[in-house]
């Protein structure tokens, strides 16, 4: 369980990074109809970002629910 959750963290952050960059490069500038626009890549990289968390959030809630992980913490009665 635990790699499995470093492996969506590191999915998570490679995805934001992904759109950082494609922030900071911006669109294509040449008129050259050849070239693939990018206006799209740094949406779809924070799409998957979403999608990347709400699958972390759903594998550990289901792994709680079938017992696979217990919660640990702060009891809530003293």
């Amino acid at each position: 369980m635990t790699y499995i959750v470093i492996v969506a963290f590191v999915a998570i952050l490679g995805s934001l990074a992904a759109a950082l960059v494609f922030m900071m490069r911006g669109g294509s500038s040449s008129d050259n109809p050849a070239e693939t626009p990018r206006k799209n890549h740094m949406a779809r990289a924070l799409a998957f970002r979403v999608g990347f968390s709400i699958l972390l959030f759903l594998v550990v809630l289901i792994s709680y629910w079938m017992g696979w992980i217990q919660p640990t913490g702060l009891p809530l009665k003293g």
